[in-house]
């Protein structure tokens, strides 16, 4: 059996996409997975698995929550290394404002990479390390213009969490 983290996206947002941390943990274990438990109501799952392909295991899991939550739930999964490199890479940069981290669905080429960070500033930057993007931001993350959804305009599917919540789940998972 294999330890991963899954990362959900966009739910627990207004009154149309509830997916309670229960519901979350049963659609995980009808897949057959197991030591399922979640962080926080904001989509973080760990699982056991012997499947090894994690484009099936998101599309296992992507097929499991829209049957049990009703709506579609974009899932990225990572690996414990994964989540633990994530974490020396943010931790390397200094950044004393806020810090999210994007996780990516699929690893981003060169070019893509290079756009997004070329739309840093000296208040706000993007790092692109593997399938996670650090948007280093100043103190107000909801007037920021590098958001999830730039990250997505240019890489493709995400979601993201602040490092505490990242750092709390390598710590607690990993």
């Amino acid at each position: 059996m294999t330890t991963y983290v899954g990362f959900l996206r966009a739910i627990n947002l207004g009154a149309t996409r509830k997916f309670p941390k229960d519901a979350i943990v049963a659609a995980v274990e009808s897949l057959g997975f197991t030591a399922v438990a979640t962080h926080i109501n904001t989509g973080n799952v760990r699982f056991e698995t012997p499947m090894r392909s994690r484009a099936r295991i998101e599309a296992a899991l992507e097929g499991a929550f829209a049957a049990a939550a009703g709506f579609e739930v974009p899932t990225v999964v990572m690996t414990p290394s994964e989540l633990r490199a994530t974490l020396e890479h943010a931790e390397s940069f200094g950044h004393d404002g806020m810090h999210y981290v994007s996780f990516l669905k699929q690893e981003p080429a060169p070019e893509a990479v290079a756009a997004l960070e070329a739309g840093s500033s000296a208040e706000e930057v993007a790092r692109v390390g593997g399938r996670a993007v650090h948007l280093m931001l100043g103190e107000n993350y909801h007037q920021a213009r590098l958001t999830n959804a730039v990250v997505e305009r240019h890489l493709g599917v995400a979601t993201n969490r602040n490092l505490t919540v990242v750092r709390t789940i390598v710590d607690k998972w990993c």
